[in-house]
């Protein structure tokens, strides 16, 4: 700048950018010099010099995205490449070669085929551009954890649901309770909420248990920091519980409150042995009135709070986390909705007494293995550049109680560690029903906030909002009002005293050179038709940063919530249709993240260190088939609903990978059916002789050496013997049958091939190799069926070689598949042939 000259010349923009520019060059020149006279060390907080670098790193992002390695994908991304080139020349020659003797067969295999190949292209795709997170908690304390001021932290409601004590043991969701109370997270931020679904006095009652446990619980794990906070699986730990603890009284205080914990779940058994046998006047209370959930199909709505910060202190006169008993009202003629209503329901108590934010739900197995796990989310969630668009967090299922071996696969390895990467690459791992902190508004079924880019600025006016109400962007000047609030209605149905939502639009501090618009006014009539006919509940959706009302009074605020856990509440709304848990499917969890997507919002995968959250795994054949049905089924709901991804969402926010993505979790049941038929037909090919491949083929399989490897069947401890019990379910059929006619097709293959000489050998091969393809593969199942192995009684081996063999013999003297002859019948003559 010249001196000389007028400062009007140069314009009050160019002096106050200069000025900006200077200031942020000496700070820049000052903090280079702070770090060089550091010499490499930690900068000391304590210390007489200023903190820049703290601020400096309190300012950072709260997570760190990762791309996997180049030279570890592009590896994989040429396989994938190279198996479509090859996909293409086999089904060229597949579709060119038809076997005219056996063309029913042949077009069996090849629809199986095609409908293979489009499943394989379907799960490979969204694998693509796989990514790890990385998250840091330090930063997330610097920010919002300031030294002498409260927390900033957000609060979390955590969901727990529960149906029938009987089946998941009152003592498992003690322990998942209890390690979300301990949890490492300010207690006025953490509220847990149990869902009893089933009514059961039992639960309520194994609940007032663990309440008074959790005040000697709690203190002891905060003491001595212990993993995991759920008291069952830390004592059963078998590791140096003495490594890194350093106070000399641990040892004492440990042996105590094992003690406890043990009296605790006596108390507990005590209480499951009771009620194995109701009393035919129904359950009564320790008052002597009858429990209200005594018919688990009609009772009315139940709501008990056990902690909180008006009440309950643990040992050390600390506040504990408070802890809601939640039981919806049950009538008849009524469509609660099974799991998805009863989360619904949680969503609308939660959102009344306390409203906050952020919400993670857990099943009654699944108990926090991290203490940190909020932590961990939080820094996705409340990170200022991330988190806005960020409608949840899931967290991979890690389980106990699995064999080494894993011959369930309940691990799901490639889904949760390869698969759910590579959609966090796109727009978002798919949400799993369990394990998942969520952004309350996402659930509201509110559209992801959008990016605008300001224009390019045209005039000379002040960077803010006008006093007149006037904004200048070079184009035609808009008149900015505010809305009057509507007049409150008189003769309100309910509220006792508390506002009803009025109608409020989202007015935003103006941001230089952004165009004014009128925002939208929702009037209380249709926010009401939305989310129902609580004023209260419906105040609090618009409450973006979550918190209670302070103007009512705690009374209310119950009379409220059991309000809107009433059995009517939800008629002509759009729960389950665009709010809360999707209804329609019993697999609700895929359906719901999947309409969070369709709205423009991205979900974070976060695999910590330490795995967030174990749970209990199917511990035999039978339960795991069971489960997997109803996975199959409720994704076929899904696709055979309005909401299938094949044409649901188009013109949202859903990203076309992510869009192939849910469309193969959709449809993946359906591949039972061809491959069902694919792996009948190798028994039904030795058995008639025919095959689904050309003779010229068959000469190249037949000079094939094939070897199988099978997993060593080494003992498994005692501790998993439960896996090995056999429920016998419809479910074992299928596969059952395919192993039968596929060893039966052996047999007849080999001895068809004995009977008829060595030139029939050639041609076998081929068709044994895909025979033994669908037994070797079918391998883990039979483990499945037979227990045990080094306990498989040598009877049933020695049975099982005498019926083949036998078979066998009579399969050679047989033969329903030899061609019978026309002409002249032969016999041995011996020596006298005339």
């Amino acid at each position: 700048m010249d001196p000389s000259k007028d400062l009007a010349a140069y314009g009050y923009g160019s002096v106050a950018w200069k000025e900006r520019v200077e200031n942020w060059r000496q700070k820049q020149e000052k903090l280079q010099v702070m770090k060089n006279d550091l010499g490499g060390k930690d900068w000391d907080p304590d210390g007489d010099g200023p903190d820049l670098p703290i601020m400096d790193e309190g300012r950072q992002p709260l997570s760190r995205k990762m791309p996997i390695a180049s030279s570890r994908i592009n590896p994989y991304r040429m396989i994938i490449i190279i198996r479509l080139v090859v996909l293409g020349f086999f089904f060229h020659y597949r579709v060119t070669h038809p076997v005219k003797d056996a063309f029913a067969l042949w077009l069996v295999s090849v629809i199986c085929e095609i409908w293979f190949a489009l499943s394989w292209i379907l799960d490979q795709f969204p694998k693509w551009l796989p990514i790890e997170r990385e998250t840091y908690l330090d930063r997330l304390s610097l920010r919002y954890e300031k030294e002498g001021q409260p927390s900033q932290l957000a609060a979390v409601d955590l969901f727990v649901s529960t149906v029938d004590p009987l089946k998941e043991p009152p003592l498992v969701t003690a322990n998942t309770v209890l390690s979300i109370l301990a949890v490492d997270y300010p207690v006025d931020k953490v509220s847990c909420y149990v869902s009893d679904d089933g009514a059961a006095m039992l639960t309520f009652e194994a609940l007032s248990e663990t309440s008074e446990f959790a005040k000697k619980w709690i203190p002891f794990c905060k003491k001595f920091n212990i993993e995991p906070r759920a008291p069952e699986w830390y004592f059963a730990q078998k590791i140096d519980y003495l490594k890194d603890k350093i106070l000399p009284s641990f040892v004492k205080e440990r042996r105590a409150m094992k003690r406890e914990y043990e009296e605790f779940k006596v108390r507990i058994n005590a209480l499951v042995a009771k009620a194995q046998k109701v009393p035919e006047e129904g359950w009564t209370m320790q008052d002597g009135t009858p429990w209200p959930g005594n018919n688990v199909r009609d009772h009315p709505g139940m709501i008990q709070v056990f902690l909180g910060q008006s009440g309950g202190h643990d040992t050390d006169g600390n506040e504990l986390p408070r802890l809601v008993y939640v039981s919806r009202e049950k009538r008849p003629g009524f469509n609660h909705h099974k799991k998805a209503g009863a989360m619904n329901a949680l969503v609308r108590v939660s959102a009344v007494l306390t409203n906050a934010p952020y919400i993670l739900n857990l099943d009654c197995d699944h108990y926090i293995n991290n203490s940190k796990a909020l932590r961990e989310g939080m820094c996705f969630m409340m990170d200022p550049l991330l988190g806005k668009k960020v409608c949840y967090v899931q967290f991979p299922q890690r389980f106990d109680g699995i064999d080494r071996h894993d011959r369930y696969a309940n691990r799901n390895t490639v889904f949760f560690d390869i698969n759910m990467k590579g959609l966090d690459g796109i727009q978002g791992p798919i949400y799993v029903g369990t394990g998942c902190v969520f952004r309350r508004q996402a659930l509201y079924g509110y559209d992801a906030p959008k990016t605008k880019k300001p224009p390019t600025r045209t005039c000379n006016c002040l960077p803010k909002w006008c006093c007149c109400g006037f904004c200048c962007t070079g184009k035609k000047k808009k008149k900015v009002t505010k809305p009057k609030p509507e007049k409150k209605k008189k003769g309100s149905r309910r509220g006792d005293g508390i506002p009803p939502a009025y109608a409020l639009e989202r007015i935003e501090e103006g941001v230089e050179g952004v165009e004014c618009e009128k925002g939208s006014i929702i009037s209380e009539q249709k926010l009401e038709k939305k989310f129902g006919q609580s004023p209260v509940f419906v105040a609090s959706t618009l409450l973006e940063n979550g918190g209670a009302l302070k103007s009512a009074s705690p009374a209310s605020l119950l009379k409220e919530a059991i309000h809107v856990i009433s059995c009517g509440y939800e008629d002509k709304t759009e729960w389950g249709k665009e709010v809360g848990w999707i209804y329609g499917s019993v697999t609700e969890d895929i359906l719901t993240g999947f309409k969070m997507h369709c709205h423009g919002w991205r979900s974070i995968y976060c695999i910590p260190d330490r795995p967030a959250f174990k749970g209990s795994a199917p511990i035999n054949l039978s339960d795991r088939l069971n489960q997997v049905l109803r996975w199959a089924l409720g994704s076929v709901e899904i696709f055979l609903s309005w909401h299938c991804p094949l044409w649901y969402g188009y013109g949202g926010g859903l990203k076309w990978l992510e869009r192939l993505s849910y469309i193969n979790s959709t449809i993946y049941p359906l591949t039972s059916i061809p491959l069902l038929a694919y792996c009948t037909l190798p028994a039904v090919c030795l058995l008639t002789g025919k095959f689904i491949t050309p003779e010229g083929l068959l000469k190249v399989l037949a000079g094939i050496d094939t070897n199988f490897t099978v997993t060593s069947k080494s003992s498994d401890d005692e501790e998993f013997s439960e896996l090995y019990a056999f429920k016998w379910t419809t479910l074992l059929i299928p596969p059952t049958t395919l192993l039968i006619i596929n060893l039966v097709g052996v047999v007849a293959g080999i001895s068809n091939a004995i009977n008829n000489g060595y030139e029939s050998w050639g041609p076998l091969f081929g068709k044994l190799f895909f025979a033994f393809w669908v037994i070797v593969h079918l391998y883990p199942f039979l483990k499945g069926l037979l227990g045990r192995q080094n306990r498989t009684p040598t009877i049933i081996i020695v049975w099982s070689i005498l019926l083949a063999s036998i078979f066998s013999l009579l399969w050679v003297r047989i033969d329903p598949f030899l061609a019978k002859s026309d002409g002249p019948l032969l016999e041995e003559c011996g020596l006298d042939c005339n």
